[in-house]
């Protein structure tokens, strides 16, 4: 779920007076999650681009590009965006999702990596261990614009029997080593399996006992309100796409325990942004030192956008191709 987190996990936000608005370079990294992720040692800003407009509306927050600094490579970029704002203003159902993933897109982002906070539904996955999800159940209500197509006059189909990018989600996990909790005697984990299933729920609220239950019957391990459709638009873009996921309470399914609240979930927010911090530096890091291969090719999703339309270009307008031209000027 979105459970307070995403935009909470460092209090400190960076002043973009002194900085340059505009950014002429290319995107290496996307990511999208709380408005602490920028704030990283290895990483030095170099440009605040305002709210960024795009076909399909504005970006949540103004868009953070830093550099890498010290050892690796520093003409590696990774740009930031707030899922919900630099104020936390937009609710699950309210995230410019499209604009968003767009943005990224526009910028010749290569991957994007996305931190969410989840409620778990299974004993093992304990409050504060990290969850490398690979399937999703898509409980939404239909309510989010889900598709960069729909209301462009066109039609366009996209693979996402897997949703996630099972070669980022390897990559990710070769860091488990930095997820900690020193403030408990059990150790915090990274848990990655291809069978590991997110469960996207409309919210603002929480579930409901039956609900929580029935999400484990369904095969759900986690549960969040963010997943969707930012990974539905992102393989339209053609990005690889992985989220990782904080644990930070047992959802309403364990009948000898209260179900979550507030309070319980603010009680883990800390030591999550800790270690969400130092993950994304490690994979960040590293990345900047030797680009992964699944960046440099791509994970397989090249042309499958262009090859998935199949309205005929004659039939689509000055400004449908516009709108296309924004995402993949390499196409139209």
């Amino acid at each position: 779920m979105v459970r307070f987190s995403e935009s909470r996990f460092h209090s400190i936000t960076m002043s973009s007076h002194d900085l340059p608005a505009s950014f002429t370079g290319t995107i290496d990294l996307g990511i999208i999650g709380g408005t602490g992720l920028y704030k990283l040692e290895c990483l030095k800003p170099i440009a605040v681009l305002p709210a960024m407009p795009t076909p399909w509306g504005t970006t949540s927050s103004p868009i953070t590009v830093s550099k890498v600094v010290g050892d690796a490579d520093e003409h590696f970029h990774v740009a930031f965006i707030a899922r919900h704002g630099l104020h936390h203003q937009f609710p699950p159902s309210k995230v410019p999702f499209r604009a968003n993933v767009a943005a990224l897109k526009h910028l010749k982002c290569k991957a994007v990596l996305s931190f969410s906070a989840v409620g778990s539904l299974q004993q093992h996955i304990k409050p504060r261990d990290f969850v490398l999800p690979q399937q999703i159940i898509d409980r939404t209500k239909g309510i989010r614009e889900s598709s960069f197509f729909n209301d462009i006059g066109l039609v366009g189909h996209v693979a996402f029997g897997e949703p996630f990018s099972k070669a980022f989600a390897q990559y990710i996990h070769q860091f488990a080593h930095v997820i900690d909790n020193p403030e408990a005697t059990d150790a915090c984990e990274l848990h990655f399996d291809a069978d590991t299933t997110v469960v996207c729920m409309e919210g603002p609220q929480f579930s409901t006992r039956a609900e929580s239950k029935m999400y484990r019957l369904l095969g759900g391990d986690v549960i969040n309100m963010s997943v969707l459709p930012e990974a539905k638009l992102a393989r339209e873009c053609e990005l690889p796409y992985q989220m990782v996921c904080m644990s930070t309470d047992y959802d309403a399914w364990r009948d000898e325990a209260a179900p979550v609240d507030v309070a319980t979930v603010v009680g883990n927010l800390t030591n999550n942004g800790r270690n969400a911090n130092a993950l994304a530096s490690a994979i960040i890091t590293e990345m900047a030192n030797k680009m992964p291969d699944f960046m440099l090719s791509g994970d397989g999703l090249k042309g499958s956008a262009k090859g998935g339309i199949t309205t005929k270009p004659h039939a689509l307008s000055t400004t449908h191709l516009e709108q296309l031209k924004f995402l993949f000027p390499e196409y139209w």
